[in-house]
């Protein structure tokens, strides 16, 4: 036998009333009838009716209104509305407020039947829709929490299997997770690290100094040395939605090989420079010992050119290896304007050769830095030296000093070929020489010991170019603490 559905009438008393009540009944319906509001909110509640029909007028409060305030708490109940009479308007005002349709006198039996059945038909397959819907949107979820557990398996694997370190860290900085190389390399074994502070766990000052350091933004390279001569390269960079990931490269045989090299480059430079010396010496002496022909003395010339050249090379060289070294650790208080004047005077006589319009723009009462004069000097000759050797004939350089909160900053500028974009971040690399100024003599070690020296001066340098337009070199500096 089939279940009996539960029609709810909600009428103040009337024939209406008992004719619905009857109509219903015989078609093996359920019928329950409430007569005032509390009684209607009441039954809601308590039982689930398959249909509301209720009247125009209800309890002195209008059908319509309190059919919308019912639908409001069960969206899903279909709800028929009996009105006095069809009026203009009504059909548009029963769709409006969501009621699935409305009947009016003269009325049969049937049409009673005829309305509630089409009705609970319409409730019905959208009941059934709304079910295969949700069993489809679980069906999907379920598959997209079993892939996402698939990848987040595979994804563990992947971080705890690489060769670099990687810790993951939440927005507080507690760490999510650790992968092995990254517990051996802090020796952290095998404690559950789940949300613990990384500076509670890993004590190591590099790490510390770090994550201080990125709080002003991604840390894209930093050094993280151990107390067994390895060095690894570290990133600290946000994750949207997760925090943070700390990842580490081994690069202790990169050091090595690097130390080798600057160790060879070093020797090999000093070996050379006593017998460069004698050579010049002697090469000094010839024209002493007789007359030479104007041959000769081109000859000369030119192999004394060549010595110098080397000489120079050789002094560079050496000079990068005692910064790279550390070796530079003399310090004193320096006005950057007066080694800028003193390099200025020296320059003086290759600024004239070329007639380049020198501009200087030097804020009043710099601050003094607390520097190496000579390493300073040997900086702004390299900048300057630059921009004289590429600016055009009567050309122009500029050079400003200004300052910025407790930063000098140094600014070079000429009206030079330019620097390609894409060789602006090697410009600063040893030996290293643009594409368009081949031709141009140099060592290509300048801006290397220009970079060496503000490193050691724990500032900044970077260039800014277009090319064709010139080129500007910066240089931000601390300035001392007063």
């Amino acid at each position: 036998m089939a279940n009996r559905e539960l029609i709810l009438l909600a009428f103040d008393e009337s024939q209406t009333l008992h004719l619905m009540e009857r109509a219903l009944q015989a078609v093996d319906n359920d019928v329950a009838v409430v007569r005032d509001y509390e009684g209607l909110v009441r039954t809601l509640d308590e039982s689930s009716p398959a249909l509301l029909l209720i009247g125009e007028t209800f309890d002195n409060r209008n059908g319509i209104e309190t059919a919308i305030g019912q639908l409001e708490r069960f969206p899903t109940l279909p709800v028929l509305l009996f009105a006095d009479k069809d009026t203009t308007g009504l059909a548009k005002a029963v769709l409006s407020a969501g009621l699935s349709g409305y009947l009016y006198p003269p009325l049969k039996m049937d049409d009673i039947v005829a309305a509630v059945k089409r009705a609970l038909a319409r409730a019905r397959h959208l009941g059934d829709w709304i079910r295969r819907e949700v069993k489809r949107t679980t069906t999907s979820l379920e598959k997209r929490a079993s892939i996402s557990e698939a990848e987040q398996a595979r994804l563990e694997s992947i971080i705890t299997n690489i060769e670099d370190g990687v810790i993951v860290l939440d927005d507080n900085l507690n760490i999510m997770l650790a992968n092995r190389v990254a517990r051996e390399a802090f020796a952290l074994g095998d404690t559950n690290l789940g949300s613990k502070l990384v500076t509670d766990v890993i004590s190591h000052p590099d790490l510390r100094a770090m994550l201080a350091k990125s709080a002003e933004g991604a840390v894209k390279y930093y050094e993280i040395n151990f107390d067994d001569g390895r060095v690894f390269n570290a990133q600290h960079t946000p994750i949207p939605k997760i925090g943070s990931a700390i990842t580490m490269q081994d690069i202790t045989y990169l050091k090595r090989l690097d130390q080798m090299k600057n160790d060879f480059v070093h020797t090999v430079s000093h070996d050379l420079r006593s017998p460069l010396t004698a050579v010049l010496g002697y090469a000094e002496l010839v024209e002493r010992v007789g007359p030479l022909t104007d041959q000769q003395k081109e000859f000369l010339h030119r192999v004394q050119g060549s010595v110098q050249n080397i000489t120079t090379l050789v002094n560079d060289l050496l000079d990068l290896g005692r910064l790279e070294s550390g070796f530079d650790t003399r310090r004193e208080a320096v006005q950057l304007e007066n080694v800028l004047q003193y390099s200025l005077g020296l320059l003086d006589s290759l600024i004239q050769k070329k007639n380049i319009h020198l501009k200087q723009e030097i804020a009043p009462s710099l601050p003094a830095l607390r520097a190496n004069p000579i390493r300073l000097r040997q900086m702004i000759d390299n900048l300057i030296g630059n921009a004289i050797k590429y600016a055009s004939q009567d050309g122009k350089v500029g050079v400003q000093i200004s300052t910025t909160g407790n930063q000098i900053i140094l600014k070079v500028t000429d009206d030079g070929p330019g620097i390609p974009r894409e060789e602006q971040s090697h410009i600063f690399d040893k030996f290293y020489r643009g594409s368009n100024v081949a031709d141009t003599k140099g060592t290509g070690l300048g801006l290397a010991i220009v970079k060496s020296i503000v490193d050691s001066h724990h500032g900044r340098v970077w260039v800014e170019s277009t090319l064709g337009r010139g080129a500007s070199f910066c240089v931000v500096l601390p300035a001392s603490e007063p």
